[in-house]
């Protein structure tokens, strides 16, 4: 299975591809969409976009797992994420992918074992169970390989119900 992960935002959207079979996992490419915030919201939400449309097109994915928003205090920002969220799942829909959603606690969960994790436990259980050398230059990026592997890690019989009926497909990178 291939999943894509995204941690959604308007300033950086971080992504994660891996590849997930019998409970290994191996990423296959990553990095994070970024929009410079002196250009108008429009534009950025357009860029953001764009770029899900090619990483989309360029990956041949089986399944985008997206964080669910979680915000406290500023309305403003959880507006604009929310979104730059809608144009991610936009984009996911053209491409007929199946969406997944999930909370940071179940990320959290499901990367660690544990609900309350802080980030850096949460970043090296994902740089550990990636092999990674070392950690992605953002933490949106890292956030989105978390998200990918809570998916492959809770999907199960959910992920063979939603592709019953759906799209075959060969994936090749």
């Amino acid at each position: 299975m291939i999943i894509l992960g995204i941690d959604p935002g308007y300033a950086i959207v971080g992504y994660g591809a891996l590849a997930a079979k019998n409970g290994v996992f191996r990423s296959l490419c990553y990095g994070a969409v970024t929009t410079d915030a002196s250009d108008n919201f429009s534009k950025r939400i357009s860029i953001i976009y764009d770029s899900m449309k090619e990483i989309l097109e360029k990956i041949n994915v089986d399944a985008l797992a997206i964080e669910k928003l979680y915000f406290q205090n500023n309305q403003k920002t959880a507006i604009c994420v929310a979104e730059a969220r809608g144009v991610i799942l936009l984009s996911a829909q053209k491409a007929r992918v199946p969406v997944f959603e999930y909370t940071p606690l179940q990320v959290k969960t499901a990367v660690t074992g544990y609900g309350k994790a802080k980030k850096p436990q949460v970043m090296q259980m994902t740089k550990r169970l990636l092999n990674l050398k070392e950690m992605p230059k953002f933490d949106d990026t890292a956030d989105a390989l978390a998200i990918a592997i809570c998916h492959a890690q809770t999907s199960g019989a959910r992920f063979c119900a939603t592709m019953i009926g759906g799209r075959s497909k060969t994936n090749v990178l």
